[in-house]
């Protein structure tokens, strides 16, 4: 185990972290001497702000491919902390509600509820939809965006997703069918009269799980540092543009574990994702199972049961027994480039990036900021 893997970064929700962006924008009136230590200080001056999420993009991925950013690296700003775990669905409700993943409640790609595992992006059991039997509202119960009407940028097919309804409701949605029309949209909005503009693309995302690190990925990097070069030739001065990710990429490639059938055979229900796989067990077997499965694999992860990660926080310093329920048993959180497989967990093609545990490439994202003059 390398240094550097000896222990998880447990996300700083306290301190410079994606849940604090947008009650930091959207609570005070005056941003110039409010905005956390943290904000770049494009923000402080600024008239309007529009936030960009651009999913997928970590900040270790950024550096390491810092030729083919020169817009963001232009930019002013720094790494900052997402959530536990390091997933979309997760990610970006902290982001939209600035709640801890232990408040909001959407505490994985796949989460246990009453007794299902749904899949959080798709709302789904397996090939079945329950927006009916799980409506939205009721699993995330706080109101987006501190309960103010935000233009959304967003695509267009998203818009009526219930994943959208749990993390994005109320929002004014601006959708998009193509990413070109990500900056005539905000420009429109700010120009219109609004304050800050939430705008989210993930193309980054989709590249390096498809695709892996590679020509497609530096292809993608490319075309979304110039997405957001056009975005700040297009926005009117004294705006703000603020660029953060909701999780960074390991490269797995086909190192993919198959647990042992003894193992999963004291396993009554698996969960989350291939680098933060929780398992289910029963009843007073939690400890046993946790020893086994570092006896198997302590040495490309870190196995942890729910109980220590609730002394330690991974989830924030608040998780109410309803969403502790949702929480698995003993979890599964790689630390080496490996990610450890489910069936139900499968799609149409196998991931080459993943994400999901809290290394470094997946902890740590941007948070830059340029200020239009």
């Amino acid at each position: 185990m390398s240094a550097s893997a000896v222990h998880p970064i447990i996300p700083d929700y306290a301190g410079a972290n994606v849940r604090g962006i947008v009650p930091a924008l959207l609570g005070p009136s005056s941003w110039a001497d409010t905005v956390p230590e943290w904000m770049p200080d494009a923000v402080r001056a600024a008239d309007a702000v529009v936030l960009l999420v651009l999913d997928g993009l970590g900040w270790d991925q950024l550096r390491e491919h810092a030729a083919l950013a020169p817009t963001l690296m232009s930019m002013q700003g720094r790494s900052i902390h997402t959530v536990a775990p390091t997933t979309t669905a997760t990610a970006l409700s902290s982001i939209t509600t600035g709640l801890t993943p232990g408040e909001h409640g959407l505490v994985g790609y796949r989460m246990s509820l009453g007794g299902d595992v749904i899949n959080v992006l798709r709302w789904a059991v397996g090939e079945q939809q329950v927006r009916r039997s799980h409506p939205p509202r009721d699993v995330q119960t706080f109101e987006p965006f501190l309960g103010q009407r935000v233009p959304v940028v967003a695509q267009g097919e998203l818009q009526t997703s219930a994943f959208s309804e749990a993390h994005l409701r109320g929002c004014d949605p601006v959708g998009w069918r193509a990413p070109s029309s990500i900056a005539v949209e905000a420009a429109a909005q700010v120009e219109a009269g609004e304050r800050f503009v939430y705008c989210y693309y993930n193309g980054i995302d989709k590249i390096a799980h498809e695709r892996g690190f590679g020509s497609f990925y530096d292809a993608e990097l490319r075309y979304s540092d110039a997405l957001v070069a056009d975005l700040m030739a297009a926005l009117p001065a004294g705006t703000a543009v603020l660029v953060t990710a909701d999780h960074g990429q390991v490269d797995v490639g086909d190192r993919i574990i198959h647990p042992s059938d003894e193992l999963l055979g004291r396993v009554t229900m698996q969960a989350g994702e291939g680098r933060f796989r929780w398992w289910h067990c029963r009843p007073g077997d939690v400890d046993g199972l946790a020893t086994a499965a570092r006896d198997a694999h302590g040495d490309v992860a870190w196995i942890v049961t729910k109980e220590q990660m609730l002394d330690e926080a991974w989830f924030g310093p608040t998780v109410s027994p309803p969403i502790q329920r949702r929480l698995g048993d003993v979890a599964l959180c790689a630390h080496a480039p490996v990610s450890f497989h489910e069936d139900a967990d499968s799609g149409p093609f196998e991931l080459v990036c993943r994400h999901g545990s809290l290394t470094s490439a997946e902890v740590n994202v941007p948070l830059l900021g340029a200020l239009i003059d």
